[in-house]
């Protein structure tokens, strides 16, 4: 199903009956609320299973308003964080290729 239609989905929802329908007063015998000391012990997924950390950190930074637009022009609205992302990655590739060229000029001009 495409994303499209599963959005289409979510509009078809007859919120009326959703409000009309009573909330349990007891709780689910099958969803037991947690205890305290249970709630104390939950930790997050990626720290449970770090096997499936997709190698990406979410942060919040501050970027000038012409940079975020410019990077959201060339990815045509959606994606412009991964171009971003990108652009960042390729940075320290060429900052490592250019310190790895400079220390092999300083053992040329100053063998040991």
């Amino acid at each position: 199903m495409s994303r499209r239609n599963l959005k289409t989905k979510a509009f078809e929802i007859d919120w009326a009956v959703v409000d009309a329908a009573p909330l349990a007063d007891a709780p689910d015998d099958d969803s037991p609320e947690l205890t305290v000391s249970q709630f104390a012990e939950l930790q997050p997924l990626a720290e449970m299973l770090p096997e499936l950390n997709l190698g990406k950190q979410r942060i919040t930074i501050m970027l000038d308003a012409a940079v975020v637009q410019a990077y959201k022009a060339k990815a045509g609205g959606r994606g412009y964080q991964t171009l971003i992302n990108d652009t960042l990655r390729r940075a320290l590739e060429v900052d490592s290729v250019k310190e790895a060229l400079r220390e092999v000029i300083r053992e040329e001009l100053h063998p040991v």
